[in-house]
């Protein structure tokens, strides 16, 4: 059996080869092993199959998601600030990239226990993460109030690059739903009543609306992501539309702080074709075809 055009022996190859280097770059050198042992070791779950988490977390809109989280999350300034000392975004841009998805995965579709140890190392990192903003202002990773704005910059992203991009959109019980599944693993890491419904969610991110502003860190902090991204020319093109969709889903006083612009004439229809066109393309690359090790979907966005 194939499925369409995935079987033609040239596009299936194509297939194979770019959902490879994709799985490659998100899951790292231990991919496959990660990937075995989330998904092949039996055991409780932290969420069920039918867990909302489960399908914005396994979508290709995590990558537009993951965008917009991190030019979000840079305008809080002592979130910068840890993250510019203390992450090597700049000098490991793509192993930071493979630990994060690594705990998404983990925690969303491996064993309860599983994810617990992935929850007690970041814990242990954070503690060890502490230092000085450049405005003289003292700051710690696992301070409860700086992971509780992470947190939510996080989920409101790919809650809404899900609703933007995502295979397959849910209704606002599901979404609520969404957000609830994150807390429990928001609350495993120290935030302290994280929200559990989007108006929760919306309430806490404006709560700390007069927290956030640009500092020199957040603006080189998205050059880097939308200017300078260590990638092949060839492929810039695309990463170019995913990274105008995460622009795309900012609130406009996040655009203005970071000095991007905005172009409403054309910007909308543009960009949502494009970032979606290449949305599929990921989805499909990184989905296997029927027959595949037994038909087998891998879940996009992340080392599954």
């Amino acid at each position: 059996m194939t499925d369409g055009i995935s079987g033609i022996p040239a596009l299936a190859a194509l297939r194979r080869r770019a959902g490879a280097e994709l799985f490659a770059r998100v899951a790292g050198p231990q991919g496959p092993a990660t990937r075995s042992r989330i998904h092949e070791t039996p055991g409780p779950r932290w969420f069920g199959p039918d867990r909302p988490i489960r399908v914005v977390h396994g979508d290709a809109s995590m990558f537009v998601g993951g965008l917009r989280a991190l030019l979000l999350q840079s305008l809080h300034p002592l979130a910068m600030a840890a993250v510019e000392a203390h992450s090597g975004y700049r000098g490991d841009p793509w192993g930071r990239l493979q630990r994060t998805s690594t705990f998404l995965a983990v925690t969303t579709f491996g064993t309860a226990a599983d994810a617990q140890r992935a929850v007690d190392h970041v814990r242990a990192v954070h503690e060890r993460v502490r230092g000085t903003s450049a405005s003289g202002e003292a700051y710690r990773a696992g301070d409860p109030h700086l992971l509780g704005w992470v947190h939510a910059a996080e989920v409101d992203s790919f809650l809404r690059a899900h609703r933007a991009y995502g295979e397959r959109s849910l209704d606002d019980e599901a979404y609520d739903g969404y957000v609830a599944d994150a807390a429990v693993v928001a609350a495993a890491l120290g935030v302290v009543d994280p929200p559990r419904d989007q108006r929760q969610l919306a309430g806490v991110l404006a709560a700390y609306r007069a927290e956030l502003h640009r500092t020199r860190a957040a603006l080189d902090a998205a050059r880097f992501i939308l200017l300078r991204p260590p990638l092949p020319w060839v492929v810039r093109p695309p990463y170019g539309l995913l990274a105008a969709g995460a622009v795309s889903l900012l609130p406009g006083w996040a655009r203005r702080e970071l000095r991007l612009p905005y172009l409403p004439v054309v910007e909308g229809p543009a960009v949502r074709l494009g970032a979606a066109g290449v949305t599929r393309g990921i989805r499909w690359a990184m989905t296997r075809p029927p027959g595949g090790e037994a038909g087998r979907r891998v879940d996009p966005g992340v080392p599954t």
